[in-house]
């Protein structure tokens, strides 16, 4: 089975993108959905008593969290040394289960897999785009958006041009979905093919 490493930085159209690979038949492994999942379960008693008065009935409140961590690295690594050992554990599930069910290929969706050493642990990154302009339109459309938030979000992701530089594949997204409909089939078929190469 060869893994590809999904990737890109906020507001470029990767979850569509995630999504168009689970269309097409292949098992996505979603690190924001796990996050979700933990938060509401195995992490909130750990994450309350690192940081007090950041859960709500047992689930952890991300926006009262993010008010304590967003702009304090180290409370952000406290954050982290909690989280991550969950989430590897729930990537290895998935991971073994997609090889039993014989997939041909599996898709790890994951924001920062540059920034976090994922890439080492796939066989191919594709990394997802679009306009800076598209970008901050669709982030500041959200919800609770804010100039400053976005910024501090930014601040933690590795530049595009970077990622798009390191990328073994890179799909935009500027163009609706068709197009990337069509380039997924290209790259699941050049994914089968490519030698195994993760650590």
């Amino acid at each position: 089975m060869r893994i590809i490493g999904l990737t890109g930085s906020i507001g470029m159209g990767k979850s569509t993108t995630a999504r168009l690979f689970a269309e097409a038949g292949v098992p996505v492994y979603d690190a924001d959905a796990t996050v979700h999942q933990i938060y509401a379960g195995e992490a909130a008693p750990a994450v309350e008593a690192a940081f007090p008065g950041t859960t709500v009935d047992g689930k952890v409140d991300r926006a009262r969290l993010s008010a304590k961590v967003l702009h304090d690295p180290a409370a952000m690594q406290r954050l982290e040394a909690i989280v991550h050992p969950m989430l590897r554990a729930h990537h290895a599930q998935f991971l073994a289960a997609a090889e039993q069910s014989g997939a041909p290929v599996a898709v790890v969706d994951v924001p920062l897999l540059f920034e976090t050493g994922g890439d080492a642990r796939v066989d191919a990154v594709v990394v997802v785009t679009t306009s800076h302009e598209e970008q901050r339109a669709r982030i500041l459309a959200r919800e609770g958006m804010t100039d400053e938030k976005l910024d501090a979000l930014l601040k933690r992701q590795l530049p595009d041009a970077e990622k798009r530089k390191r990328a073994d594949f890179v799909v935009d997204t500027s163009n609706g979905l068709e197009p990337v409909r069509a380039q997924i089939q290209d790259i699941l078929a050049a994914t089968a093919r490519m030698p195994q190469r993760r650590a």
